[in-house]
Order: structure tokens, then C-alpha cells, then sequence
């Protein structure tokens, strides 16, 4: 046959006429890009699609810096990452004074107010000096060890109120249950809960030997904010 060459016993090549090879490579027609549900080139819509996509694709370039782009034939599409709002934690609110208040909750009962029930509580506050201290020893600084006792948590402590301005205050001995900004409840050995005023008052506690003064005028703060407190060391302060 025209057109074939035998190449020993393999299989027969066929050219391929010319009339055919550019039948391959011809535009579809409409009929054609119908059935395979595909744009014709050169369409509005296609145009279209192409510029909407590029807009998406790099949102911060204008209209005519993209079609700047596109008259290079070069289009380096650029990763744009969307900004994650980061989520606000909602803080739980506490009570109010008012609610603490109307809701009792730091108050006693008068069936636990014996202080033979807060002598553990004692034990441990002498437990907690003495590891805050590092030992109460008698080469130990006198003034690095009152500045650590200030800034001291002293629920539990026995304080005594050795001067005021009022005389039915001096005298008062008791384990320190609570303490807030401007007085300190204290049980009393005869099972009666004191409360007793910092303002006027000069209070006085001792561990090991140690005796340790604090002038209530300048401590009227709240046991958490006495340990961020710097504490300036005076001579002699007066009621």
C-alpha cells in the first residue's frame, strides 16, 4: 500500500496525512464546545472569570496594575492568608461587696468560734515563718527577717495589741482569723471573736524568741497587697 513501509516482521507504521494532522489541532467549534459544556475562547464570560479570579487572588493590587500584569503574559499569583480574629476569654465575674456581704460569707458561726479549733491553724502559720525565714536563727539579720514578716500572711498568728489610743484595745491577745484592709478578727482564749481596728493600734507577735511590731497605721493594706508592699524601715513611728 501507498503510504506504509514494512519494517521486518514488526508492526506496520502508517503516516499521517496532512489534511488530518491539522484537523487536530483546529479550534472546536460551538457545536463542539457545546457538547463538551466547555467556554469558547475569547468569550465575555471567560474574560470575565479571569479577572474575577485575579481580583480574589491578589486583593490588594488594583485593576490596573493586574492588567499591566496580564499584558506581560506573566502572572505570579500571590498568597494572601486572611488575619485570624483571636477570641476574647470571657472573664468570670465575682461577687460584690455587697452580694459577700448579703450572703455572709466571711462571717463565723458563733458554734465555731472556739479557739481551741484554730490552735492547728496556729501551728501551721509557725510551720510557714520559719520556711519563709529559712529558720529563725540567732545569727539571723533582724531587719531582712522583719521585711519578710511584714509582706507574711498572718491568718493563724497570735497578736496582742500592746499600745493604742483606745484603752480597752491594749491587752487584746488572740489567733488572727481574718484580716482585711483596715481590722483584724481575732479569737480570744475565752472563746470571744474581737474585732479590732489597725488604725491607732500597736500590735506585736513572737515566734521562737522573736518579737515582731506592727504599726497599724501603716498597714492598713490587704494581706495580698502587703507581699508586692516595699516596706521602708523607720526609726520610731508614733500613734
Amino acid at each position: 500500500m501507498e503510504g506504509e513501509r514494512r519494517w521486518g516482521a514488526g508492526p506496520r507504521l502508517t503516516r499521517c496525512p496532512a489534511a488530518l494532522a491539522v484537523e487536530l489541532y483546529r479550534r472546536l467549534s460551538p457545536e463542539e464546545t457545546g457538547e463538551l459544556r466547555l467556554q469558547p475562547q475569547g468569550s465575555q464570560e471567560a474574560t470575565a472569570f479571569v479577572n474575577a479570579f485575579l481580583k480574589l487572588s491578589m486583593p490588594k493590587k488594583k485593576d490596573k496594575a493586574i492588567q499591566d500584569m496580564l499584558t506581560r503574559k506573566a502572572v505570579v499569583l500571590e498568597h494572601y492568608a486572611k488575619k485570624k480574629t483571636k477570641q476574647k476569654r470571657k472573664k468570670t465575674k465575682g461577687f460584690t461587696a455587697k452580694q459577700r456581704r448579703e450572703m455572709r460569707l466571711f462571717e463565723i458561726e458563733p458554734k465555731q468560734q472556739r479557739y481551741a479549733i484554730f490552735l492547728p491553724l496556729h501551728q501551721l502559720w509557725k510551720q510557714y515563718i520559719k520556711d519563709l525565714c529559712h529558720g529563725l536563727r540567732p545569727e539571723s539579720q533582724p531587719h531582712i527577717v522583719q521585711g519578710k514578716l511584714l509582706k507574711a500572711d498572718l491568718h493563724g498568728a497570735i497578736i496582742t495589741v500592746t499600745k493604742s489610743k483606745c484603752p480597752s484595745y491594749v491587752g487584746i491577745t488572740g489567733i488572727v482569723l481574718q484580716e482585711f484592709k483596715r481590722v483584724f478578727k481575732i479569737i480570744t482564749k475565752e472563746d470571744k471573736l474581737k474585732v479590732v481596728p489597725k488604725l491607732n493600734n500597736v500590735f506585736s507577735f513572737e515566734i521562737d524568741g522573736f518579737i515582731s511590731y506592727i504599726y497599724g497605721n501603716k498597714f492598713q493594706l490587704r494581706a495580698s497587697e502587703r507581699s508586692a508592699k516595699k516596706f521602708k524601715s523607720r526609726g520610731s513611728i508614733d500613734l
